[in-house]
């Protein structure tokens, strides 16, 4: 599926999706969110998961490497080192 196929997608499609579909590759804490990243052919969505009631609230699709920082940051390549 297309990245602009994937916009167009109804919330509860793009559920699915995410989650019969996508490859989880990493999660970040965000204020009061936990942020899951999912890889999806060639395109990243980020699901933003409300932490009181576990609700997806938003979703942020992208194929620009850069927004991967945060997730990056968070792997320590400490014992790859010595």
């Amino acid at each position: 599926m297309k990245l602009s196929d994937f916009i167009l997608l109804s919330e509860e499609k793009k559920k699915l999706v995410v989650l019969h579909e996508g490859i989880l590759i990493g999660k970040r804490n965000k204020f009061d969110y936990m942020v899951f990243l999912f890889q999806l052919d060639n395109y990243y969505v980020e699901t933003y998961c409300n932490l009181k009631n576990k609700a997806i609230e938003e979703y942020c699709v992208f194929d620009n490497t850069k927004l991967l920082k945060p997730y990056l940051e968070a792997i320590s390549i400490d014992d790859l080192l010595h």
